[in-house]
C-alpha cells in the first residue's frame, strides 16, 4: 500500500536516470546512473552543517513546515501526511532519514514538495539556500564507499567558489538523486 496520492506529471519534468551502485566490496558509481555529473540547475538546502543539491526539475514548490497528521506504524522519519490542495502528501524528514543530528522545527524549517515518479512527496529540510547552476567541470563523481554504506542516492559532489580576489573560498555541495532516495525500498513510499 502506498501512502502517497498520484499527481499529474507536468511536461517540463524530465525523468532522471537511477543511481544504482554496483554490488559488493568497494563500489564506484554506476556510469549509466550519473545523471547529475553533467551539471545543471540544483535547488540547494541544508541538513545540519552540510549543504545538499537536488535537480530543480524535481521540485514542485517550497512550503513552510506545518505539523503533519501522524500515521501509525510508519518509520520515524515519515512524520505523517498533509493535505496539499486535495492531494494527501507524505512528509519525510530528511534529517532523520539521513542520520543528521536532530534539529528543532523553527521558522527556517521548510518542506520541499517534490514530484517523484509522478507522485507528490514532501521533504523536511533545515533551510533552503538558493538555486545554483553548476557547469560540468564543477561536478566531481560521487566517492566510492564500502557496500555496507548506502550512498546510492549520491550522484556527485559540486564545488562552488564564493568570494572574490584573495578571499575566495570553496564550498562543497552533496548532489543527490532525490528520486532514487524517495523510491528506495526502505522508504516504503513507492511500489
Amino acid at each position: 500500500m502506498s501512502l502517497i496520492a498520484e499527481a499529474p506529471r507536468t511536461a517540463h519534468r524530465a525523468d532522471s536516470p537511477g543511481a544504482a551502485r554496483q554490488a559488493g566490496g568497494l563500489a564506484g558509481p554506476d556510469p549509466a546512473s550519473q545523471g547529475n555529473t553533467h551539471g545543471g540547475e540544483f535547488l540547494t538546502f541544508r541538513l545540519g552543517a552540510e549543504e545538499y543539491g537536488i535537480d530543480i526539475l524535481r521540485v514542485q514548490e517550497i512550503r513552510s513546515y506545518e505539523q503533519p497528521t501522524r500515521i501509525a506504524n510508519v518509520p520515524e522519519f515519515i512524520k505523517g501526511v498533509v493535505n496539499l490542495r486535495g492531494v494527501i502528501v507524505p512528509i519525510v524528514d530528511l534529517r532523520l532519514k539521513l542520520g543528521c543530528p536532530s534539529a528543532e522545527y523553527n521558522t527556517f524549517t521548510v518542506v520541499v514538495v517534490l514530484n517523484v515518479r509522478g507522485r507528490v512527496v514532501g521533504a523536511v529540510v533545515d533551510s533552503v539556500s538558493d538555486v545554483l547552476e553548476l557547469q560540468k567541470d564543477q561536478v566531481k563523481p560521487a566517492p566510492s564507499l564500502h557496500s555496507s554504506v548506502d550512498s546510492s542516492f549520491i550522484t556527485g559532489i559540486g564545488t562552488v567558489t564564493t568570494g572574490q580576489g584573495g578571499s575566495e573560498s570553496e564550498r562543497m555541495l552533496i548532489l543527490m538523486d532525490i528520486e532514487a532516495l524517495m523510491s528506495s525500498a526502505d522508504m516504503g513510499l513507492m511500489q
